[in-house]
C-alpha cells in the first residue's frame, strides 16, 4: 500500500489536475445538461445594498427610540438583578431579526388547515404591533394554489390508496412505536420498507430512519472521524454541514457543482496528505445533494462519479429533493443520468418530499449498513418510524414503481417533467430570471432587493397563491428570491385571482 501511494503521489505531482476539465467531460451526458444562474446586475446588486444600508440606518435609529421608551419595547432583554451575570441574550446579534427579519415576518409560519396538497387552506391572521404579534380572526382562506410545499408527485392527500392503507396501519399498529429499533420497535412493516427502499435503488440493503434530518446529522459522525476528510459543496443543506461538524473530520469546501474546484481538493489531499504530519487520509468522502433546494441545481453527478473514481474517494449522495423528483422511473439522480447505483457509496434520501410522508434512509452495501445498525445515534437512540407513517411510504414507492397494478405512479412522473418544462418556460417568457435546471421541479424565482422579499410574498397572496420567499442569511445578501415547488397534481387549469 506504502509504495502504490508513493506511485499515486508521483504520478500526481508529474501530472496536475486538468484545468479544461468540464470540457473533457461533456460526453459522460447522455442528454444536454442546462442550468442557468444569471449574474446579478451591477444596478441591482448596488440598489440592494443601499436598501439594506437604509434598513440598517432606521434600525439603528429604531433602537435608540427603544432604549429612551419613544418606542415601545417588544425585545427579551436581561432582568436588571441578571444584568452582572453571563448574558443570556446576546443584543447586538439578534439586529438582524428585530429590525429587518420582523417586517417581514407575516410571510412565514403561515397556519395550515387542510391537506399540504395542489391547494390548500390557511387560517387568516392579522398583526397589530407590526408583526411582534398575530390573532386568528376566525376567517380561512379557501383553496390557495400550494407551491411552496416539496409535494412533488401529489401523494400529500387524504383520500385514495396511501391514505386509506395508512389509515387500516393505524388501526393495526398505533400511531407511535414507543421504542427504538434495536429494543422493541422493530416492526415486520419497517423490515418491509427496507428491502422496498433497496429494490428501488438497486442497492444491497437499506436502513429507514424517523427523521430526515437526523439521517444526515447523526450518520455522517458514524462514518467519519478524526483523521478523515470530508469534501462538502459550498451550499450542501444545513443537515450535511452538522453531521460533517459532529464528526471531527477535516472539512474542506469546495464551489458549488464546480468540477475543477473538487478536483483540485482532492489532488491536494493525496498529495499533501493531513496537515503537519503529511500522513494520507483514513478516508475521503464527497458530500452532495441531488437536487440543491435553494438553487434548483442538479449535481453533476457522472462526472463526480469519474474524480471520484481517480482518487479513490468515497461519495455521499442526498437525494431529499431528487428521489422520486428525477428520472424515467423516480429514483433520483442515478436514474436520471442512467448511472449505476453501485457507484455511489453511500445514497441517503428523505420520504418527506415526494412520497408525502416523513423520516430518511441510507442505502448501499450490506456491510455499510450493518455497520450502521450498530453505530449510528440514529438507529440506536431515536424512537422507530411511525407504523401510518411507514405503510404510507411502503404504499407510495410501490405506486411509483408501478407495484400497485396501476400506471398512476408512471403519470404522476410524466405530469411532474411537463409541468416542471412548462412553469420555467412560461416564467421565462414573462420576463423572469430563474435559476437551476430546466429538469428541476424547485423554481428559484430571483427577486434580489430586500423590500420585494415581503412585497412578493403578500401579493402572492392576494392573488390566492401560497409561496416561499427567501432571503439573506439563508441567501446571499443580494440574492433574495422566490422558490416554487412544481407538483404532478398542479393543473394548468388552477384559477389564480
Amino acid at each position: 500500500r506504502s509504495m502504490s501511494l508513493i506511485t499515486c503521489c508521483y504520478s500526481l505531482h508529474m501530472n496536475p489536475p486538468p484545468q479544461n476539465h468540464h470540457a473533457s467531460c461533456t460526453s459522460l451526458y447522455k442528454k444536454p445538461f442546462v442550468e442557468s444562474f444569471e449574474e446579478t446586475p451591477l444596478l441591482v446588486a448596488v440598489l440592494t445594498y443601499i436598501g439594506y444600508g437604509i434598513l440598517t440606518i432606521f434600525g439603528y435609529l429604531r433602537d435608540f427610540l427603544r432604549d429612551w421608551k419613544f418606542e415601545k419595547c417588544h425585545l427579551a432583554r436581561e432582568r436588571e438583578e441578571q444584568k452582572d451575570f453571563v448574558p443570556l441574550y446576546q443584543d447586538f446579534e439578534n439586529f438582524y431579526t428585530r429590525n429587518l427579519y420582523m417586517r417581514i415576518r407575516d410571510n412565514w409560519n403561515r397556519p395550515i388547515r387542510s391537506v399540504p396538497g395542489a391547494k390548500m387552506d390557511l387560517v387568516e391572521r392579522v398583526t397589530p404591533d407590526y408583526n411582534w404579534t398575530f390573532e386568528h380572526t376566525g376567517k380561512v382562506l379557501k383553496d390557495v394554489i400550494n407551491m411552496g410545499s416539496y409535494n412533488y408527485l401529489g401523494f400529500a392527500e387524504n383520500t385514495g390508496t396511501c391514505a386509506d392503507a395508512a389509515s387500516e396501519c393505524t388501526v393495526k399498529y398505533g400511531v407511535g412505536v414507543c421504542s427504538s429499533r434495536q429494543e422493541t420497535g422493530n416492526l415486520d412493516k419497517h423490515e418491509e420498507l427496507e428491502k422496498l427502499v433497496a429494490r428501488f435503488l438497486g442497492v444491497e440493503s437499506s436502513m429507514v430512519f424517523g427523521m430526515g434530518f437526523a439521517t444526515n446529522s447523526m450518520n455522517i459522525p458514524a462514518l467519519m472521524g478524526k483523521g478523515c476528510l470530508i469534501l462538502s459543496d459550498e451550499l450542501n443543506h444545513v443537515s450535511l454541514v452538522l453531521g460533517a461538524r459532529l464528526s471531527g473530520a477535516t472539512i474542506r469546501v469546495f464551489k458549488h457543482n464546480n468540477m475543477q474546484s473538487l478536483e483540485k481538493l482532492l489532488w491536494d489531499a493525496i498529495v499533501h496528505g493531513q496537515p503537519r504530519t503529511h500522513r494520507p487520509w483514513k478516508k475521503i468522502l464527497i458530500l452532495v445533494e441531488g437536487i440543491y433546494s435553494m438553487e434548483g441545481s442538479i449535481v453533476r453527478l457522472p462526472e463526480i462519479i469519474v474524480l471520484k473514481k481517480k482518487y479513490k474517494a468515497y461519495l455521499y449522495l442526498d437525494e431529499a429533493h431528487s428521489i422520486g423528483a428525477l428520472g424515467p422511473r423516480g429514483r433520483g439522480v442515478v436514474d436520471y443520468f442512467g448511472l449505476d447505483p453501485c457507484d455511489v457509496d453511500i445514497m441517503m434520501g428523505t420520504f418527506t418530499k415526494s412520497f408525502g410522508a416523513a423520516g430518511g434512509y441510507i442505502g448501499g452495501k450490506k456491510d455499510l449498513v450493518d455497520y450502521l445498525r450498530l453505530h449510528s445515534h440514529s438507529a440506536v437512540y431515536a424512537t422507530s418510524m411511525s407504523p401510518p407513517i411507514t405503510q404510507q411510504i411502503i404504499t407510495s414507492m410501490k405506486c411509483i414503481m408501478g407495484e400497485d397494478g396501476t400506471t398512476l405512479g408512471q403519470e404522476r412522473l410524466c405530469q411532474l417533467s411537463e409541468n416542471t418544462t412548462y412553469f420555467r418556460r412560461r416564467l421565462h417568457e414573462m420576463g423572469f430570471i430563474i435559476y437551476g435546471n430546466n429538469d428541476s421541479p424547485v423554481v428559484p424565482l430571483m427577486l434580489y432587493m430586500p423590500a420585494k422579499i415581503g412585497a412578493f410574498g403578500r401579493e402572492m397572496l392576494k392573488r390566492n397563491i401560497g409561496t416561499v420567499v427567501v432571503g439573506f442569511p439563508a441567501t446571499p445578501i443580494i440574492e433574495s428570491r422566490a422558490r416554487f415547488c412544481v407538483s404532478a397534481a398542479h393543473t394548468r387549469e388552477m384559477p389564480g385571482r
